[in-house]
């Protein structure tokens, strides 16, 4: 059987051990706190990895764009939730997939209404609340979220799904206390603004929020149905640094080789760039010029103090050690979601053991 170093690099490495231990300690969360789980699949884009999470009890499935609704609707997956302000342009398409899945569409004006109405579609249309982000969504007490709500369930065709919202926030929190503050308030503001359309006589099926790091910390989801992690199937240096997991936890890992080695700039070379591990420096906890870690010993879950790729171009990485040409060093991305699209397929592992590939569905 074919060693991990044996593997042509960069190659993205997935360890299946710690893949399935992060799966189900996220479906027994998700149970614990009395809510449905309904993952981001944008974070691995795998259908083993999704049909993992479904046999585990996922409700369905959060996508990030419209090729991942489809690639995993052929695949079976019935429950889809397309988690991403509509594309105006692409309504039609979300119509079609709609014929073939449960599918939700997440709307935050009355233009993006307006478009769904015209598909004539039986489209679920989830109304995008803004809980602290700021990035999309509409104020919670803005009067036009009722509004909406009620030209959704008078709109034929479509039905109100309920609220959602996103604590992306939550990546920007210095401690888990502040963490546990921002999920909270999501928590907060989301049944409050529910409460408010019943109040209005408008029923509301779902509540439905959620981030990896939020779900490490909050401590009660009363008022919500359902959440919608992503990066907990993988984790990766930036949920290392805001707590929530180990470097053991990180399933995902990018080998690389040492290509040049320069002992008067104490620098070397591998052949993973920003195109195996993207630029993202990651959140504001996370150290100024990393754009990645390197595991000193993997199984112990250990980094090296003395060596971090500090410098990416396309192809090249840069790391401040001194390393043996040839080497293979294992690499810990600071945003796994990121450096999944860099690739094609996971050699998926078991210790130093390749067992298979898994395709990454990567396309638009």
């Amino acid at each position: 059987m074919k060693s991990l170093y044996d593997l042509p690099t960069p190659a993205l490495l997935l360890d299946l051990d710690v893949l399935e231990r992060n799966l189900r300690r996220m479906a027994d969360r998700a149970r614990e706190l009395d809510v449905q789980l309904r993952p981001h699949i944008k974070t691995h884009k795998c259908v083993e990895i999704g049909m993992a999470q479904r046999e585990l009890g996922a409700a369905g499935i959060t996508v990030s764009t419209l090729h991942e609704g489809a690639v995993f609707a052929e695949h079976g997956f019935d429950d889809v939730t397309w988690a991403f302000p509509l594309i105006p342009g692409r309504a039609a398409e979300a119509a079609g997939l709609a014929q073939r899945v449960r599918l939700g569409v997440v709307v935050d004006s009355a233009d993006a209404l307006e478009v769904l109405e015209r598909t004539e579609a039986p489209i679920h249309v989830w109304l995008k609340i803004d809980c602290g982000y700021h990035r999309a969504g509409l104020a919670p007490e803005a009067s036009l979220v009722v509004e909406l709500a009620q030209r959704i369930r008078g709109a034929g065709d479509l039905r109100f799904a309920g609220l959602l919202s996103h604590s992306g926030n939550a990546y920007d929190g210095r401690s888990p206390g502040d963490i546990r503050r921002i999920a909270e308030q999501e928590r907060r503001i989301m049944a409050s603004t529910a409460g408010r359309l019943r109040d209005a006589g408008v029923e509301v099926p779902g509540v439905s929020v959620g981030s990896t790091p939020s779900m490490a910390r909050v401590a009660s989801l009363d008022g919500v149905t359902e959440v919608r992690p992503g990066n907990y199937a993988l984790y990766d240096y930036t949920q290392v640094a805001l707590g929530s997991c180990e470097v053991s936890d990180c399933a995902a890992t990018v080998m690389a080789s040492v290509v040049s080695s320069s002992p008067a700039a104490g620098t070397s070379v591998v052949d993973a760039g920003a195109l195996a591990l993207s630029l993202d420096a990651g959140p504001n906890v996370v150290p100024r010029g990393s754009y990645g870690e390197i595991l000193d010993d993997y199984a112990a879950g250990s980094l090296r103090q003395n060596a971090r790729l500090v410098s990416l171009s396309q192809e090249h990485g840069i790391v401040t050690a001194v390393l043996s040409i040839g080497a293979k060093v294992r690499i810990l991305p600071n945003h796994s979601c990121l450096t999944v699209a860099c690739f094609d397929a996971f050699s998926v592992v078991r210790g130093d053991r390749v067992l298979d590939g898994w395709r990454i569905w990567r396309g638009r």
